[in-house]
């Protein structure tokens, strides 16, 4: 059988994975990743692969060593089908945005962003705040939507410094936001998986839970986020109606 579009080399793998091919053969001495489907004397690795690179790195930036790493993957792996504890990761690792990330060049932001011409300060920050990334005399964004609504804020009238302050409010506001409800999903999902004695049977039904709840946390954000927008911006009319008739009545018009 030939490999599949969705299939890569070893070293195809380590460049999307960004890691090294001798890191991806030591994974599989060590039993982390699985060996990859064979086509004459060549290793093919796929999607799954790909997803447990993510999850064995992420596992790893919050302390996981190897060595725990390999042992809770061969836990998971016994009695169990492997399709079973990929999908779990995949869910686990999956992106929650779809947007793809976006060049512009420094004309493009001047356009946009008129106050950089003066200020270069304005743009260090914002890469700071992880907006942009520089790229030679160009720029990166991981999220092309956010730059686009600052443009919109400025193009309005407020100020850049303004708008950058505000989306690092956001992001701090969010992250508290986000923090809750992995809370919810460890202590009602994950815990009592784990105090069962992480029984291999019940992964498919944590890997449901965690699908069902990513859409469920973003949209309840945008809802929220909604119907409190038409409470603030109520408020604000009802505040602004109040101090022009006020003006009117004191000018006896």
């Amino acid at each position: 059988m030939t490999p599949t579009k969705d299939e890569w080399t070893i070293d195809e793998l380590a460049r999307k994975a960004g890691t090294t091919t001798r890191n991806i053969r030591s994974y599989q001495t060590k039993g982390i990743l699985p060996p990859p489907r064979m086509v004459g004397r060549v290793g093919y690795y796929g999607e799954g692969h790909l997803a447990r690179l993510k999850y064995t790195a992420g596992l790893q930036e919050r302390g996981f060593s190897l060595a725990a790493i390999g042992c809770l993957l061969s836990a998971w792996e016994e009695g169990r089908s492997l399709h079973d504890v990929l999908g779990f990761e995949q869910a686990l690792t999956a992106p929650w945005s779809d947007e793809v990330p976006e060049r512009f060049t420094r004309q493009q932001l001047e356009q946009m962003f008129p106050e950089i011409v003066q200020d270069e300060a304005l743009v260090k920050r914002a890469c700071s705040l992880g907006l942009l990334q520089h790229e030679g005399e160009n720029f990166l964004a991981p999220s092309p939507r956010m730059v686009r609504n600052g443009a919109e804020l400025v193009a309005v009238g407020m100020p850049l410094s303004v708008a950058l302050d505000e989306y690092e409010r956001l992001s701090h506001d969010l992250t508290v936001v986000a923090e809750r409800f992995v809370a919810m999903f460890e202590e009602f999902v994950w815990e009592p998986f784990v105090q069962s004695g992480w029984p291999i049977e019940d992964l498919p039904a944590v890997t449901e839970a965690l699908h069902r709840v990513r859409p469920t946390a973003s949209t309840s954000v945008q809802s929220v986020f909604a119907h409190v927008m038409e409470d603030a911006v109520a408020a604000s009319s009802a505040r602004q109606v109040a101090r022009l008739m006020t003006v009117a009545e004191a000018s006896g018009s």
